[in-house]
């Protein structure tokens, strides 16, 4: 019998911290025992994705198959954890309706204002110049999750407090065991 699996979806804005954070929760699964996958937006979309834009369309594509894979993982035993901006609550919304596993959502949350003190990639600075267009944040839209299943505030936390809020949260819905 396969044990069950489920997805972990992080979502944000970039630099919230969603790949690092998603990287530290496969660790820590892995080291508990458990079959983990990550898949990383920026990954997915220079191997799975190329070719694809930053139009709505372009980017509603690329959830699509980070959650199509997620499903196929988690309806495997495996846990999928996906960190991807994910900046549409219908998309992310749809993504959730076609698992068959439990869906928990992960909301890295933290202010614009840290975010361009950090531009841990240099976009941010890019992006307020005008040298990036379509921008999750700056010149395009990211829709919060209304009620997600968990909600990270990156700014005020440590990454060690924020994984084990998550594997609390793991551990209370006994997706995980502690």
């Amino acid at each position: 019998m396969i044990e069950p699996g489920f997805t972990l979806w992080f979502t944000g804005l970039p630099c919230a911290g969603k790949s690092t954070l998603a990287s530290g929760m496969g660790s820590a699964l892995v080291r508990r025992g458990y079959r983990a996958e990550t898949l990383d937006g920026d990954e997915i979309r220079a191997n799975l994705s190329r070719g694809l834009g930053f139009s709505r369309e372009d980017r509603d594509t690329n959830i699509r198959r980070i959650g199509f894979i997620a499903h196929l993982l988690s309806r495997n035993g495996v846990i999928a954890i996906a960190a991807a901006v994910s900046p549409y609550r219908a998309t992310r919304e749809e993504v959730r309706q076609k698992h068959e596993a439990p869906f928990i959502e992960v909301f890295v949350d933290c202010p614009l204002e840290e975010l361009v003190r950090r531009d841990c990639k240099g976009l941010y600075a890019r992006a307020l110049s005008g040298d990036i267009s379509n921008f999750t944040g700056v010149s395009d839209p990211y829709e919060p999750p209304i009620s997600p299943d968990v909600h990270l505030h990156t700014d005020a936390e440590t990454v060690e407090e924020s994984l084990a809020r998550v594997l609390e949260a793991l551990e209370r819905r006994k997706l995980i065991g502690r």
